[in-house]
């Protein structure tokens, strides 16, 4: 393998890891101050100017802070979920296009770590390793409320990941590509969010669902479960469990920007490439505003509602939503 190769896949992964725990970090501040915005509220302001030193703040605490292991717990199990949870958050994001090839000291640089002609089965199969993290979270702590708190967590996200799964291939079929690049590239005249809007939908609410975010928080319903499958972390491997939630929160409203608002796409993108990630971070600021919003907004569903939303309304209209599509593009194919 040509090392300079190597090398360059190397700095853009370091440098996309900091992006994203960077974005983390920020994100939960942003939270803060939207919701305390929308409730007329200040939000954080103590610590640095505008509050923007809290998320240092914060992580100091979480360092600092004692992390207990229950006695009955299993060990490595409890100590490997926060992981098993993180990492795939992080590593989805590698196959997510930032912009076009750009000159960088006079070599071609691409703006995302591989470009692979599978990469949406990537994304949903990395996605689909989260849910051990958490499960095995809840079984590892030996705490009936956390172990019911993974379960449903599981239960939930296997049965939103059909619909998700089929309103990922709306974009499918109208680019004919499964590569990432291709679909944002296939955009330059239309985004999908007009010839998908209800895949857009479909995509949002469950992507919602797989965060486990109001008003499909019930793994973590503190009334119920006494917060559900991380009730027994604290400390740094608390913070892991946090920051895959605000991760995959970026990565989300990333994936919806690049199948639905064309990506990095933008006015004057194609004579300046430098702007495509720009106007991507645009778009997932929006994404990210919605999603808080959401929670400032909505009242958290019952489990039967949640189940019922996912298997009588968003497969079924997923489903069709695949078949109408395939049907239109055949016969203008």
């Amino acid at each position: 393998m040509d090392t300079t190769l190597l090398l360059e896949w190397t700095i853009k992964a370091v440098i996309l890891i900091f992006i994203l725990l960077t974005g983390f970090a920020y994100l939960t501040l942003m939270e803060r101050k939207v919701l305390a915005r929308i409730q007329v509220r200040l939000g954080p302001n103590r610590a640095g100017p505008y509050g923007l030193l809290q998320p240092v703040a914060d992580g100091i605490k979480l360092l600092f802070k004692e992390s207990i292991i229950p006695a009955k717990a299993d060990k490595v199990i409890f100590v490997l979920a926060p992981l098993i949870t993180v990492i795939p958050a992080l590593v989805i994001n590698a196959v997510l296009p930032w912009g076009r090839t750009v000159t960088v000291f006079g070599r071609q640089v691409s703006l995302y770590v591989a470009n692979i002609n599978v990469a949406l089965l990537y994304v949903m199969a990395i996605a689909s390793i989260a849910v051990y993290g958490v499960t095995l979270a809840g079984w590892s702590s030996n705490n009936k409320y956390a172990l019911l708190g993974g379960l449903r967590s599981a239960a939930q996200m296997i049965s939103y990941e059909l619909a998700l799964g089929l309103s990922l291939l709306g974009p499918v079929l109208l680019a004919g590509s499964l590569s990432l690049v291709d679909i944002v590239e296939a955009q330059r005249r239309m985004w999908y969010i007009v010839y998908q809007p209800l895949a857009a939908v479909i995509f949002f609410i469950t992507s919602v669902a797989e965060l486990n975010r109001a008003p499909f928080d019930l793994p973590e319903a503190e009334q119920e479960l006494t917060a559900g499958y991380h009730t027994e972390y604290s400390g740094m491997k608390f913070a892991l469990f946090y920051m895959a939630e605000y991760v995959k929160m970026i990565t989300v409203s990333a994936l919806f920007a690049v199948l639905f608002l064309g990506g990095y796409l933008g006015p004057f993108e194609s004579q300046y490439p430098w702007l495509g990630p720009i106007y991507l971070v645009l778009k997932i600021l929006v994404g990210l505003y919605v999603l808080i919003w959401l929670r400032a907004t909505l009242p958290r569903f019952r489990y039967d509602q949640l189940m019922r939303l996912g298997w009588k309304v968003l497969f079924p209209l997923a489903l069709l939503n695949v078949v109408v599509t395939a049907v239109i593009v055949v016969l203008m194919g």
